[in-house]
């Protein structure tokens, strides 16, 4: 009975949710993020279960973290079989990471996207927390792209992530295999998290340059970086004053965190 109230849930929009039902994008999604009984695997997420049962099958921990508490009672009796299954009733941007390292894996709400990568990426590196080994997520198809962006198309996301990981599309996802059907199509990327930031530099600083040069993007980079130095930190880190943020890459960033 409480398997149909799930099936029966009626999806809320102010939490974004898009329930996935097309096995193949599941099996998809699975495979790449290669789970043994030695990980832990965190997902964002668990909606109706779907994802959540495979996971649960192969991982040998399994933390579940769900928003939306109606669906709490009914995902308790879905895995009922598992023993290896936590589940959670929290917002994850409120969620502290375990001590040692686990798999991320998720069908990410569109409009939160940015905040969850920043709170397991960033946050974790900054603030001495524990990030993921690898994420595996289902984004929009747009937002997989900017992830995965290189020079001259660079964007704050895609240094956001590729500071701290390497980004890649695995496949891209019909709206059709999602129940309500959102309005745009969907990606699932791999993001390899590193052991240690790609910069070795002051990283408050080097976020700061790389937000300074893209608010005003229609300007050079010495007009954007004016009050951070402008011309002359350019000139010190042997880059083009006339540039534009979007062709920078992220060493070149670095560079003018060290000067």
């Amino acid at each position: 009975m409480q398997y149909l109230r799930v099936k029966a849930h009626r999806p809320k929009k102010s939490l974004g949710q898009n329930f996935l039902h097309d096995r193949r994008i599941l099996e998809k999604i699975v495979h790449a993020a290669s789970i043994s009984k030695e990980d832990t695997v965190i997902e964002i997420g668990p909606g109706k279960g779907i994802l959540t049962t495979e996971l649960a099958k192969l991982a040998g921990h399994l933390i579940a973290i769900e928003k939306d508490r109606d669906l709490i009672r009914p995902l308790h009796a879905t895995l009922s079989d598992f023993n290896n299954v936590e589940l959670l009733n929290e917002d994850v941007l409120d969620y502290t990471m375990p001590k040692n390292r686990y798999k991320l894996v998720a069908n990410i709400p569109y409009y939160i996207t940015s905040p969850i990568l920043t709170h397991f990426l960033h946050d974790a590196f900054t603030k001495n927390l524990t990030p993921p080994t690898v994420c595996i997520l289902l984004v929009q198809k747009e937002v997989a792209q900017k992830i995965c962006a290189a020079p001259p198309d660079m964007n704050v996301l895609a240094l956001n992530i590729q500071t701290f990981g390497k980004p890649k599309i695995i496949s891209y996802v019909s709206r059709n295999a999602f129940s309500p059907k959102p309005n745009v199509d969907s990606a699932i990327i791999r993001i390899d998290v590193f052991k240690k930031p790609a910069v070795d530099c002051d990283l408050a600083h080097y976020f700061e340059l790389i937000h300074a040069g893209f608010s005003q993007k229609r300007k050079t980079l010495a007009n954007s970086l004016k009050k951070l130095g402008g011309v002359t930190l350019l000139q010190q880190a042997g880059i083009n004053p006339t540039c534009r943020a979007e062709t920078l890459t992220i060493s070149e960033w670095q560079s003018l965190a060290l000067n």
